[in-house]
């Protein structure tokens, strides 16, 4: 399918346009490797609730960090419980980790924030942090206590796609943590995961 806006104003978008963020439902699993360098570097105490885990690949990297993890989607993909919304979930967890739907990330933050009992974990854009209404509200009232960039960049593709190149956007984990200290923390990945785990 061609994407009229592919060439906009003589500058070309990536090839791999996540469209589904336009019209319908956002399923890219994300990498492993992408969750592993989280739970590297991020402890998590007790359970997990992974609330957008589309077919499990996020899910699956996290079992091996904490001996309980949930697993919830709005849609049915195949793996976890279907039909939870997150936005209107009204479930508590000690940590909760995903990739939320891009058009949804605002109001994951604010699910996430409220529903994890010590650490929310989101996988977003880098450039999340832009804005002046996420600066008036989310960043104003509840900033994520770390913010960790990715040094290698990510690149996902819808389920099933042939994996071939590098992405073009850059990413990052963010996240809240009840224990910290008031103000966030700018960190970055070591590169390498890629390779170890992809």
């Amino acid at each position: 399918m061609s994407d009229a806006t592919y060439n906009l104003n003589g500058g070309y978008k990536p090839t791999m346009k996540r469209f589904a963020d336009l019209d319908g439902p956002d399923f890219f699993p994300t990498p492993a490797w992408a969750t592993h360098a989280l739970i590297d570097n991020e402890k998590f105490k007790g359970g997990v609730w992974e609330s957008a885990c589309g077919n499990g690949a996020m899910s699956k990297v996290l079992e091996q960090a904490t001996s309980s993890v949930t697993s919830s989607d709005l849609y049915k993909r195949g793996y976890g419980d279907a039909g939870v919304d997150f936005l209107e979930a009204d479930w508590r967890a000690d940590n909760i980790v995903t990739n939320p739907p891009y058009n949804a990330a605002e109001g994951f933050v604010r699910s996430g924030v409220k529903l994890a009992r010590q650490k929310f974990a989101l996988l977003l854009r880098l450039a999340f942090l832009e804005g002046a209404n996420r600066a008036n509200t989310i960043f104003a009232e509840t900033p994520p206590a770390r913010v960790w960039v990715f040094s290698e960049r990510i690149t996902f593709y819808p389920a099933g796609a042939v994996q071939q190149g590098s992405g073009t956007t850059a990413y990052a984990w963010f996240v809240w943590d009840k224990d910290a200290p008031s103000g966030t923390e700018l960190k970055w990945l070591k590169p390498g995961y890629k390779a170890r785990f992809a």
